[in-house]
This record gives structure tokens, C-alpha cells and sequence, in this order.
């Protein structure tokens, strides 16, 4: 931990969260908590194969068992073409995404939504599900990437061609799309080298370990209004997709969004939410659904695995002249892996001239992938860090001075064609190398390892309201899911403004019909995106209060300033009036135009991309070939850190997630395409004797987009770990692996082989 010296008064301090209290004494309502008079249960029947033809589905010895009010398969949603939402590198397939909450003519994986029931109790639910019947043509599946580009692989499309290949393709594969990023002559560049290294490395998908299943009830009432509770990283988005597959208007949809035990990225699809709607709808009386955690794992989308290629070349002192990655992402069943943030952040940590990537986004016989912290970026750096600290060997160069030598910096330009403003690389880089851990001596069957991460992070839209009550509290009101505290980071930044204590300041996460539209919590927006809004709304209140102040006063508004929560005289004024508090000019709200309140929707502009550089010590035993993790330092600009507190969380959480990616995590499949480990029992998360205590080093280079300066912090901490540790163990071993997890099988093979 590290104190963080602010030039502000509530900016750069650490106050208990406001919702702190309700979450250790279990008051606090999450998905699962939620309950209504009437209420049914409602199971969802799923797929046993991981690919068939789904020729009848009959519905009708489960709805002539007593308690079964309700049962819907995907006919019961609305039937409509392909549409792609969104654009770049977010762009999905709104079609696709509704065939993944019920299948229509095929299940594309175990686990699969076959059809959903709702009934007055568990048991009955079970019932139902086990007396509908379904007639499947079961066929070949295919589950490792590589497989599913083969010529003669299982097709889980059979009209899909390639989108994005040149020329376009004129027959159908399970490629579906590649995604190019280019700058400069890479062949000219390779030219230039004096040494170059080429290697392929293998990740697996990995779980987002939320330690919440997904959860949602809704209650459609005679007249078509529908009230849905969910555990969604996006309310708004809920309802989009919603009204999307339902055939439903928008206003008739209010989405109030519970209190989310983890999401990472993992809860920004729809699962339940249609389901539970068609199923109320139906029924005539509310269902809630709650997702087993085998189902969790069976049914919901883990990160993708990939296979990753990358070529370097340098020169004997150490520039880079040219990178080229080929990338291979896992989508799962329908189209939409992170391959192209993948391929947009491979090279951007460092300036290249001549760069070429390029990603393919391949469907197999796997749950549609879901996002997880920097969606696809730890997977390009585990490949491009890894050639790093082979070249560095190579040249006999210290890995971070090499990393110094070919740092963006500002006015740096990426292969994808972004230009850097103020950003912290460099400052990231100085720090660690500074830092104790770098020169401390290491002992026999320990290595170390570094590696740095990059991240876009996000902006777009959001939205806040600020009311004043009558005796001077703030009450602020945004649309963003409070995932990571971020409501406490929200209200500093109004407290800041208004000049009063944070915890006059109560922040609340508005539903979709109590606050205006605003984007996901995701891609490390929310306290910079929606903190936008929040000083923009704030401003408005206090401007407002300026203006009555100078009314109380009779004087004109701009003879009026506010500073520390007051209003005070200003020019020719000063000293005429005694400075009058927010709760004063609140007090007289009624006398000066009624109630004082701000707002403010945007599209935040001004995103600070971010960067951390890591340093990870392990201890290799070369009889069972377990690796530990022994010590770890993560240092990361901030920009500017609001609540350093849980900044430092972020970082932490982000490293501790990665040494599970690194070392133990993976989904594990069968000849039988099942999936093999779908439970925290045989799926192995790192538990505390995994994790060593972890500095967080927190830089700030302030984001010049942002009123505070603020970058986003949540991505940033999961994307180099994967490389640090392999890293490290190549350097304990003297030899490098480069397929993960480096469980101690994996690595007892690598001896093995090398012996």
C-alpha cells in the first residue's frame, strides 16, 4: 500500500464505502434475495450433446403435470434475421444472442437452453423437465480451435462464410470472421533485425470465478408491463436485448438492477432475463430463476482459449523493428471472441513502426464466450511479453530496460491508428525498476519475471442526477452497477465538487425508468465515464446554487463563487454578505424556484488508456513441478486514484485472477465434446495459500480527458500476470513453456522432455 498525496479534499482519501455496512452484516440484496407474493420457479431444460439437430421439442406430459403453470422454447421468441449491433471491435449479433438464450434448429454445445419451465415448486420444475421431450439428430462436434478451421471440420453454420477475409470466401467454415490490424512494411522491418524470435503459444478458456450464479425474476402483469430484477452488469442493455427478442416495447420494460456478487465481463449477456419474462408472461404470476453452478459453467460464457503466434524482430541494441501476431481465438457456438482487441493490443505497449496482427474468430462446439477484465488482452500479452523476454536473453538485456528503449509515450501512434495523449508508461516502468522486489536476491529453484499491459479503456454513454434535500445532503443517482465500489468513488467526485463531506453524499444505482440511459459497467468506464457525468451534473447543482445565492443576496449570479460547500460574495461583494451553506441556500429552496437538482447525459470523451508493469518472483519444485508464486509487485498509472483503496483492490484482484489463469485455471472437455469440470470442486480456483501478499504501486499521470484525471483500473491488472509468471518460471527452469496453465503436470512434461 502506498499513500497518494491529493491535491484535493475528498479525491486521493479512503472513507468507508456507503454500502460497506449492508454487504458484511448480508443485508444487501443480490439476484437470489429477491422474492414476490406467488412467485414461481422456474428450471431450464438444456442439451446433453454437444451438437444436434433439434427435430421436435414436445412440451405436452410436462404441462399436464399438476404445478406446472408455464413451459416456452425458442419458438415462443420473436423470430427475426441477423443484425449486427454495434461496431469494431464490440460488434455482436443481436440474432445470435437470442439463439443462445433458447437454441432453434440446433444445440451448438452441452449446456445448451433447450426450453424453460415455470412451476409452484423445485421439485415440480425437475419434474417438468425431465417429462419434455426432445428429438435430437445427434451430430460430430468439434471443440479445440485449430480443429474447427480444418477443411471437413463439423460445421456449426452451414451458411457462414468468413466476414472480414480478402477475398471473401465463396464456402462456409467455423472462421468466422478475421480482424486485421496493420501499420508500416512488416518485411521491411523484419529487414532491419539483427535478431529475430517466432513462437506459438496455447491459452485455455478460463472461467470469471463470480462467486454469484446468475439470478433474475420477472413479473409481467395483465396489461403487458414488465418489471425485471437481474444481476446484470448493464440494466439498459437487459432491456435492449429484452424487447429485442420478446417483440416488446422498450417503455414497458423496466429492468431494476440487484446488487452483483462479481461480474468481470461475465455478466453482460442475457441469460435468464427473457426467459423468465416469456415464463410470467405465461403463467400469469412472477417466476424467479436462479442459475445452478453447474450451469453457470455448462450454460454461460467463460473468456475464450486462443493460439497465438508472434514474431519479433530487434536490433543488437534492442529496438524493436517489427511485430506480427497471428491470432486464433476460441468464440464458442456463435460468433463474438475478443480477437480484435486482441490483435489492437498486442504491439500497442510499445512503439512500432511496422506492425501486422491478425485475428480469426472461430465457432466450435463451446458456450458462447463472455467477456473477462481486458477481454482478449492477456492473451496477445502473454505471447508478445514472452518473445520480449526471450529477445531480452538473447541480447543479454535487463527486460525492463528493454521495455524502456521501445515504450510508447505521448504522441506515440498504435498500429490501429490511435495517437497517445499524456499517458504513464514509462513512469510505470522507472517505478518498478526502482522498486525493492526488482533487486532482491533469489534463491536456488526460484526465477523472476516481469512483463508489461495495456488497456483501450472505455467511455460512452452515461447519465447522473443530483437532488438536494431540504437540509443539505446530495442524493446522486446513476445508471451504472456498482461492481467494485464504485458507488463511494462516484459520490467523492460530487462531494469534491459541492465542497461537503462524502457521506453527505448518498449515491443510489437507478433503474431503467429511474435514470437516463447509460452503458455497462465494463471495460473500466464507469468511474471515468459515468464520474464524468457526476461532475457535470454536480456543476449544474452547483451553478444553480450560485444563482440563488445570488438572489437571497440581490446581487447579480456572477458575483457569486462557491468554495467549500458555501456560497460567498465575490468582487466589489466580498465581505457585504456572510458565505451561505448548502444547507442554508437548500433550506430556502421554496423562496428561490423550488427544488435544487442537477443533470447531465453524455458520451464521454477523453478515454485514458492505461498501463501496468509487473514483477513476479516463483519457486519452480522440480520433483512435482508445482510452481508457487512467492512474491508479487504490480505498478499502475491511475491517472488519477479517487479512492485508492479500492484502486489497490483492482490491482490486486486483477493479479490474483491472473495467477489462477497462469497456473491452475482451465475448462477441460472430453473425447465426448462434455465438459469435464463444471464446479468449483474440480475446477481450480487459487485459494489464499496460492497468493502471496501483493504490493499495488500506484502511479498517477493524470488522464488530461478527465476533471480528476482519472483512467480506468480495472482492466489493466489481469493482462500481464499470465506473462510475469511464465516469465518467471522460464527463468527458474531455464527452459520456456508455452502452453497454459503451468499446472504441475504441464511442467513435469516440459522437464521430462527437456531431460
Amino acid at each position: 500500500m502506498n499513500e497518494i498525496r491529493s491535491p484535493f479534499k475528498t479525491i486521493g482519501t479512503r472513507p468507508v464505502r456507503h454500502d460497506g455496512v449492508d454487504k458484511v452484516t448480508g443485508r444487501a440484496k443480490f439476484g437470489a434475495d429477491f422474492s414476490l407474493p406467488g412467485m414461481l420457479v422456474g428450471k431450464t431444460l438444456r442439451s446433453p450433446h454437444p451438437h444436434a439437430r433439434i427435430k421436435a421439442i414436445r412440451l405436452d406430459k410436462a404441462l399436464k403435470i399438476p404445478g406446472v403453470k408455464a413451459a416456452v422454447t425458442a419458438a415462443d421468441m420473436v423470430e427475426f434475421k441477423s443484425e449486427w449491433a454495434g461496431a469494431g471491435r464490440v460488434e455482436v449479433n443481436l440474432y445470435h444472442l437470442s439463439c443462445n438464450v433458447l437454441a432453434r434448429t440446433k444445440a451448438l454445445y452441452e449446456g445448451h437452453a433447450i426450453a424453460a419451465v415455470a412451476a409452484t415448486t423445485s421439485a415440480i420444475a425437475d419434474a417438468a423437465l425431465a417429462a419434455i421431450e426432445v428429438d435430437y439428430e445427434v451430430l460430430p462436434h468439434v471443440i479445440d480451435e485449430i480443429e474447427a478451421m480444418q477443411p471437413g471440420a463439423p460445421l456449426l453454420f452451414e451458411e457462414m462464410t468468413t466476414r472480414g477475409a480478402n477475398p471473401p470466401p465463396t464456402t462456409p467454415s467455423n472462421i468466422a470472421k478475421e480482424f486485421e490490424v496493420i501499420s508500416g512494411d512488416v518485411a521491411a522491418g523484419f529487414a532491419k533485425a539483427d535478431v529475430i524470435v517466432e513462437r506459438t503459444f496455447k491459452t485455455r478458456a478460463v472461467h470469471q470465478a463470480y462467486i454469484e450464479p446468475m439470478a433474475a425474476i420477472a413479473d409481467v402483469t395483465e396489461d403487458g408491463q414488465c418489471t425485471i430484477w437481474s444481476c446484470t452488469q448493464g440494466q439498459f442493455q437487459a432491456r435492449a436485448h429484452c424487447a429485442k427478442f420478446l417483440g416488446m416495447d422498450m417503455a414497458k420494460i423496466r429492468v431494476i438492477p440487484a446488487e452483483v456478487g462479481g461480474g468481470f465481463g461475465g455478466k453482460l449477456n442475457v441469460y435468464l432475463e427473457p426467459l423468465v419474462v416469456m415464463l410470467s408472461k405465461k403463467a400469469g404470476k412472477p417466476v424467479k430463476m436462479v442459475m445452478s453452478r453447474e450451469e453457470v459453467f455448462r450454460g454461460t460464457g467463460p473468456t475464450s482459449g486462443g493460439t497465438v503466434t508472434v514474431k519479433m524482430g530487434v536490433t543488437k541494441d534492442g529496438k524493436i523493428t517489427a511485430g506480427e501476431a497471428k491470432l486464433i481465438f476460441q468464440a464458442g457456438a456463435f460468433p463474438g471472441s475478443p480477437v480484435g482487441n486482441a490483435a489492437m493490443t498486442a504491439f500497442a505497449a510499445y512503439d512500432v513502426a511496422d506492425v501486422r496482427a491478425i485475428g480469426y474468430d472461430v465457432v466450435s462446439n463451446r458456450p458462447k464466450c463472455s467477456a473477462y477484465r481486458a477481454p482478449g488482452a492477456p492473451i496477445s500479452a502473454f505471447a508478445v511479453e514472452g518473445v520480449l523476454d526471450e529477445i531480452a536473453q538473447r541480447l543479454k538485456m535487463d527486460p525492463i530496460e528493454l521495455r524502456l528503449k521501445n515504450a510508447v509515450r505521448e504522441g506515440s501512434k498504435t498500429a490501429y491508428g490511435m495517437k497517445f495523449a499524456k499517458i504513464g508508461f514509462i513512469e510505470t516502468l522507472e517505478a518498478a525498476k526502482k522498486h525493492p522486489h526488482y533487486s532482491a536476491p533469489l534463491k536456488p529453484n526460484q526465477g523472476r519475471g516481469v512483463a508489461s499491459g495495456f488497456w483501450f479503456n472505455g467511455g460512452g454513454d452515461s447519465t447522473a442526477a443530483v437532488n438536494i434535500s431540504e437540509d443539505g445532503n446530495a442524493m446522486l443517482i446513476t445508471g451504472s452497477p456498482d461492481l467494485t465500489g464504485s458507488r463511494v468513488s462516484l459520490a467523492m467526485m460530487a462531494a469534491e465538487v459541492l465542497g461537503i463531506d462524502v457521506s453527505k453524499v448518498q449515491p443510489a444505482v437507478g433503474d431503467t425508468n429511474a435514470i437516463g440511459y447509460t452503458f455497462v459497467t465494463g471495460g473500466s468506464r464507469t468511474t471515468f465515464a459515468t464520474g464524468m457525468a457526476v461532475v457535470e451534473a454536480t456543476k449544474n447543482v452547483v451553478k444553480d446554487l450560485c444563482r440563488r445565492a445570488a438572489m437571497i443576496w440581490e446581487v447579480e449570479a456572477d458575483a457569486v463563487v462557491w468554495e467549500d460547500g458555501h456560497a460567498r460574495p465575490a468582487g466589489a461583494n466580498v465581505g457585504k454578505f456572510k458565505p451561505l451553506s448548502l444547507k442554508d441556500i437548500a433550506g430556502q429552496a421554496g423562496k428561490t424556484g423550488g427544488p435544487i437538482s442537477g443533470h447531465a447525459s453524455l458520451t464521454a470523451q477523453g478515454i485514458g488508456p492505461a498501463f501496468g508493469t509487473h514483477i513476479c518472483d516463483v519457486d519452480v519444485d522440480r520433483e512435482t513441478g508445482r510452481v508457487t508464486v512467492t512474491r508479487y509487485t504490480i505498478v499502475q498509472d491511475a491517472g488519477r486514484a479517487i479512492h485508492p483503496s479500492y484502486v489497490e483492490g483492482q490491482l490486486q484482484g486483477g493479479v490474483v485472477q491472473g495467477i489462477g489463469w497462469a497456473l491452475n485455471e482451465e475448462y477441460i472437455y472430453g473425447k465426448d465434446g462434455k465438459l469435464q469440470n463444471p464446479g468449483f470442486l474440480d475446477y481450480r480456483l487459487p485459494v489464499a495459500s496460492d497468493v502471496p501478499m501483493i504490493d499495488a504501486v500506484i502511479v498517477e499521470v493524470p488522464n488530461p480527458g478527465h476533471p480528476f484525471g482519472v483512467r480506468g483500473t480495472g482492466e489493466v491488472p489481469i493482462v500481464p500476470p499470465m506473462a510475469a509468471i511464465a516469465n518467471a518460471v522460464a527463468n527458474a527452469l531455464g527452459m520456456r513453456i508455452h502452453e497454459l496453465p503451468l499446472s504441475p503436470p504441464r511442467v513435469l512434461a516440459a522437464l521430462d522432455r527437456k531431460a
